[in-house]
């Protein structure tokens, strides 16, 4: 049975899923989530409750959260571009830089969109603010880690890059990245120049329209 990945194309999470499938050429199906195909996305609450994408199904096993579907895939379905290395050491270094992209550049970016979305009334401005401050300081700190780095944990493309070209695509849309940062800049031109992700940010343009802060006239 083909792999099936319950996912929307504009969706930082699902498109770090599918960098790591496009590296390695995985075949797979596409359900597509949208609202003109909600026989999908009943399937998809039936599989998942919690109803957070993608999820991947793999024969009578469901995988959930993008990092454990990479790894899974890894694991279970490799190619010729592993994502996590074989040394315990260096796959270390990639989980942790796999988390600093979701914990401190995605959640506060994700939260800044939401805040938008809500009602006027329920908005927090303080958090926006708290937000924009937590990604001022994780660019600086990237811009020292990316120093001497091609790739988020080195010198090889990982599981951390999967995630950290949406996170730093959106990122950039939502609250600049200061011009100082030219380490940030130049890894984040690098990640638009892989194959693997400006695929998926050519699938999600359709959806600009959809950005709830207005799509910038770039990348």
């Amino acid at each position: 049975m083909p792999l099936k990945l319950y996912a929307h194309p504009f969706s930082s999470y699902c498109q770090k899923a599918l960098v790591a499938i496009y590296e390695n050429g995985t075949p797979f199906e596409w359900k597509m989530l949208s609202p003109e195909q909600p026989e999908i996305y009943a399937e998809f609450a039936d599989l998942w409750p919690l109803r957070r994408f993608p999820i991947l199904v793999d024969g009578k096993r469901t995988i959930t959260e993008a990092s454990t579907i990479i790894e899974y895939l890894d694991l279970y379905h490799p190619g010729p571009a592993p994502m996590l290395p074989e040394d315990r050491k260096a796959a270390l270094e990639v989980r942790t830089m796999d988390r600093f992209f979701d914990n401190y550049i995605s959640t506060p970016q994700q939260r800044i969109v939401f805040d938008i979305l809500r009602p006027g009334g329920q908005r927090d401005p303080c958090g926006v603010t708290d937000c924009r401050q937590m990604l001022d300081t994780a660019y600086a700190w990237l811009d020292k880690v990316m120093v001497n780095r091609e790739w988020a944990a080195g010198e090889r493309f990982s599981l951390a890059d999967c995630g950290a070209a949406p996170f730093l695509f959106y990122a950039d849309w939502t609250h600049p990245i200061p011009e100082a940062f030219t380490h940030v800049h130049a890894y984040r031109r690098r990640l638009l120049g892989r194959p693997s992700f400006a695929r998926a940010v050519d699938e999600a343009r359709p959806y600009r329209p959809l950005f709830p802060l207005g799509a910038p006239d770039r990348d």
